[in-house]
């Protein structure tokens, strides 16, 4: 650890129960998923699926995301999603992204990352938005960024471009800065201290979800 200050003001923070942060099992009610439409694909290469309760539905560009969906990727598969005005969230093949919350107004967002490659943007323009992405390995809380997480060199990475991102696992803490990234080498392992990655190892994160 590098003794710096990991918190974010308003932000949320949560305890790791057992080293290990859970996915969460939110169970969205597809009635109120489907209210009103929060986003849309903007790109897609492969096939993907939104999933809001037993009810499957296969995506296509300008498709509309709703608060609850399941969003499923295939294999070899990339899509890019813009939720409200200012975010933008690429996954890469065989992912599964839950949007668990997101707010209009604020864009202020909460993802579970359950399984493959993530890139998370925010348009810089505009007040700084902070969000949230959980998975199996940790909990990354974000200001106004532009970072990746999932799969890397045979570990769950997590690098960030430009802004910053507190990652807690295992009941610990790293904050990280702009050329920064963590390794988290299994589910309930602590993140490494945060370390500049290199540009190949850059370069494959981006591949991954581009």
């Amino acid at each position: 650890m590098d003794g710096r200050d990991t918190g974010f003001s308003g932000l949320p923070r949560r305890g790791l129960v057992a080293g290990m942060l859970a996915v969460a099992a939110t169970g969205a009610d597809p009635a109120r998923a489907q209210v009103g439409g929060i986003g849309h694909v903007q790109s897609l290469r492969g096939q993907a699926f939104a999933q809001s309760g037993r009810v499957r539905r296969p995506l296509a560009v300008q498709a509309p995301l709703y608060l609850g969906d399941l969003v499923l990727t295939g294999a070899d598969a990339r899509l890019r999603l813009r939720l409200g005005r200012r975010t933008t969230l690429a996954l890469g093949a065989n992912a599964r992204l839950r949007i668990d919350r997101f707010a209009l107004a604020s864009e202020a967002g909460g993802f579970d990352l359950q399984a493959g490659p993530l890139l998370l943007e925010h348009d810089e323009n505009g007040p700084s938005i902070g969000s949230t992405v959980q998975s199996p390995y940790a909990l990354i809380a974000v200001r106004g960024t532009r970072f990746f997480a999932g799969p890397s060199n045979d570990v769950f990475g997590v690098f960030v471009a430009t802004g910053r991102v507190s990652v807690q696992a295992a009941g610990q803490s790293v904050l990280l800065d702009p050329g920064e990234g963590t390794n988290i080498p299994r589910p309930g392992a602590p993140p490494s201290p945060p370390i500049p990655w290199g540009a190949a190892r850059i370069q494959a994160a981006l591949a991954s979800v581009e």
